[in-house]
């Protein structure tokens, strides 16, 4: 686990949880890495060979003006590029809803990479299925937080629908966790279900079945 020391009240309390699944020295893709944050928490804490990938040219310039190496590209196409297992770990961190082909770009990562990290925003909380009973109306949440008509956020999932997803695309599940609205882990020992009906946000590492 990553020192006290190593966790500056500036970074997420998520990025710390995936940055703790890593091993240090590892060879690790960002796929959308954003503003480059997650990224350097892993140069920083678990000195590893870190690249990434992201769609913004906003993105792409902050990420470079913190000294890393990000490109810009398209993971619903670019992934199709990166050879097999070119990296210890491929990571899509809140992303996986934003992209047009969430099956075929986790099928690419799990190809790329010898381990798979995934994290997205879990559209079956119970907070959001009360906003949908009450009101009638697409909810906003502190993860989903754009209106229906001005989201980059495409295709919704649930914690349940993406277990069912690993199944299909022959993925492991080495370690899950449900996490709250502030990226903390909800401490639940009980099936999928009550995962999906409590966790704001999902966490899973993943590995190839073959």
């Amino acid at each position: 686990m990553l020192s006290r020391n190593d966790k500056p009240a500036t970074w997420r309390v998520d990025h710390v949880l995936i940055a703790e699944m890593v091993k240090p020295g590892a060879r690790v893709l960002d796929v959308g890495s954003g503003d480059g944050e997650l990224l350097r928490l892993l140069v920083e804490s678990r000195g590893v060979d870190g690249r990434g990938i992201e769609i913004s040219r906003e993105g792409v310039n902050s990420s470079v003006a913190k000294g890393l190496a990000v490109i810009q590209g398209d993971a619903d196409i670019d992934l199709a590029d990166y050879p097999d297992n070119a990296f210890d770990y491929v990571i899509l961190s809140q992303t996986l809803q934003a992209t047009r082909r969430p099956r075929w770009v986790l099928e690419q990562m799990l190809r790329i990479g010898k381990h798979v990290i995934v994290s997205f925003p879990n559209f079956g909380h119970w907070r959001i299925r009360l906003q949908l009973l009450r009101r009638g109306r697409m909810p906003i949440t502190d993860r989903l937080n754009d209106t229906w008509y001005d989201t980059p956020n495409i295709h919704f999932c649930t914690i349940r629908d993406f277990v069912e997803l690993l199944n299909d695309v022959d993925a492991k599940i080495e370690r899950g966790i449900a996490l709250d609205r502030w990226g903390r882990p909800v401490r639940l020992n009980a099936p999928w279900e009550f995962w999906n009906f409590f966790g704001e946000q999902g966490l899973f590492l993943l590995t190839r079945k073959t």
